[in-house]
């Protein structure tokens, strides 16, 4: 066996986004110890950047130690418990997923399904809420990942609260890409990942609760139903001050390097950052038009870090990832759920945002469509 040493790839998938040098060479950096005082003054740091990136004042605000699918667990079992009525909006696949999460916990998801490609329809939301009343929570995805759809959190936010229940907020796609105000919007509970408009690497969840969230954790009647993710416990160790009680061996690397992340985002500001992914994104939209290619959603949802890209009749997308993948050495994704084999997510993410990222991917899907087309 020798080191492994892999490829360079660009990374225009869904996730994770490429990471830049200076993330890399943070994660690099001495371990030290996860009580080390100087780590703990590197831990305050991390949560007041956190907080500037979402945008709110939440004392609660951490990163989990896990993916962004440990941080959408962590909302759940923390603030549901069994014989709870969670309504969920589903317009992609992880709607499903938060389906998931409600079952096993022994709640009852209230479905409001909308088309995979279009935004939650906050009417038909509205009439789930008025049609059960006492619902614990409103959960939806902000920027769904598997379609390219930006949904309207701030009216679905607002709407929750006019009917007593909490909001829980998939950010995971949207932290760093879109607009996000979570004091503002009034939303609840947000969880996001590491890996995506963030620009670090996979495998942390920032996590923030407000005091309405917290207090109905505080207020729990069971236990949370897993002791890593019991919030309660976690902040044990991510307190602001006096002595840290010991949770977990935290992945001090990679704290270094989501650290240095959301320095680099703080440089460049939140507005800048997102006029970023805006401009690239009508690159793109303008450079697949140019070669025959659509976009599958409707101009007003799109998300402008990930774009849904409509396969053309009679093209097989995997041959044609594939093909990027191995000969351009391009990583962009494929449809999932209903959409699969149907589109191609092409993500402009973090640093992966850029003109340069754009024009390669757009020169290289041409070469792999005019082949076809020979």
């Amino acid at each position: 066996m020798i080191s492994f040493q892999p490829p360079e790839v660009l990374l225009l998938g869904p996730g994770p986004s490429p990471v830049a040098r200076r993330v890399l060479e943070a994660m690099a950096r001495p371990t030290i110890g996860h009580l080390d005082p100087r780590f703990v003054g590197m831990m305050d740091e991390l949560k007041e950047l956190l907080r500037f990136a979402f945008q709110t004042r939440n004392m609660m605000t951490v990163p989990i130690s896990a993916p962004g699918s440990a941080g959408m667990e962590a909302a759940f079992v923390n603030l549901i418990e069994p014989g709870d009525k969670v309504v969920i909006c589903q317009n992609g696949v992880f709607g499903g997923r938060m389906r998931e999460n409600v079952m096993r916990i022994g709640a009852t998801p209230i479905m409001v399904n909308d088309a995979f490609g279009t935004p939650i329809d906050l009417d038909r939301t509205e009439a789930a809420i008025k049609a059960n009343p006492g619902i614990k929570a409103l959960a939806f995805v902000h920027a769904e990942t598997s379609t390219g759809v930006e949904s309207d959190a701030a009216s679905l936010c607002r709407l929750a609260a006019g009917h007593g229940a909490l909001s829980i907020v998939d950010a995971v796609t949207s932290l760093a890409g879109i607009p996000l105000h979570v004091d503002a919007w009034g939303a609840d509970a947000v969880y996001s990942g590491s890996q995506k408009c963030l620009g670090a690497p996979p495998g942390l969840a920032p996590l923030t609760f407000n005091d309405k969230a917290m207090a109905a954790l505080k207020a729990r009647r069971t236990p949370v139903q897993s002791w890593f993710l019991d919030l309660g416990l976690v902040m044990g160790y991510w307190q602001g001050s006096g002595a840290r009680a010991y949770h977990h061996t935290a992945p001090i690397n990679m704290l270094y390097a989501l650290h240095e992340a959301l320095v680099m985002l703080k440089e460049e500001g939140l507005e800048a950052a997102f006029a970023r992914h805006r401009l690239n994104h009508l690159r793109l939209r303008d450079g697949l038009e140019s070669i025959g290619l659509e976009l599958l959603v409707a101009e007003k949802s799109r998300l402008p870090q990930l774009n849904a890209v409509k396969v053309p009749e009679g093209v097989d997308e995997a041959v044609v990832r594939k093909r990027l993948l191995d000969e351009f050495a391009i990583e962009i994704g494929a449809g999932l759920g209903e959409l699969a084999g149907r589109i191609w997510r092409i993500g402009l993410m973090g640093s992966g945002s850029n003109p340069h990222s754009v024009d390669r991917v757009v020169e290289a899907l041409a070469v792999c469509l005019q082949r076809k087309a020979a």
